[in-house]
């Protein structure tokens, strides 16, 4: 998130956070839990945010076939898993998330 909004071409005069804090930054912000169901603006960021990585979910499915990314959108379902346990990880694969990082772990461990 600090990435993103320092990335900006325009510096924010405020940032609407949604959780519980901010990070730290040189822009005057608000934590909003549950900003998504109680401010438009962030629940207008929400749905631009989702309907931009399920776009790119459908590019990575085209760019890694076998993992499902289209259909799952990267959550960690059961097909995702198993996939995950079958293949191991691709490039994409965030390993420091526990469910990767144990299925890429079994994945080792079956390849001997």
């Amino acid at each position: 998130m600090r990435r993103a909004v320092e990335a900006l071409a325009l510096a924010p005069q405020f940032v609407l956070v949604d959780g519980n804090r901010c990070p730290a930054w040189a822009y005057p912000a608000l934590a909003v839990v549950g900003g998504d169901d109680l401010v438009p603006a962030i629940s207008a960021a929400s749905v631009v945010a989702k309907v931009e990585r399920d776009a790119e979910m459908v590019a990575l499915d085209a760019l890694y076939p076998g993992y499902g990314f289209a259909a799952h959108k990267g959550y960690p379902t059961a097909e995702h898993l198993a996939a995950l346990r079958r293949l191991g990880a691709s490039p994409v694969h965030r390993r420091s998330f526990a469910p990767v990082r144990a299925a890429v772990a079994q994945y080792a461990l079956d390849q001997g």
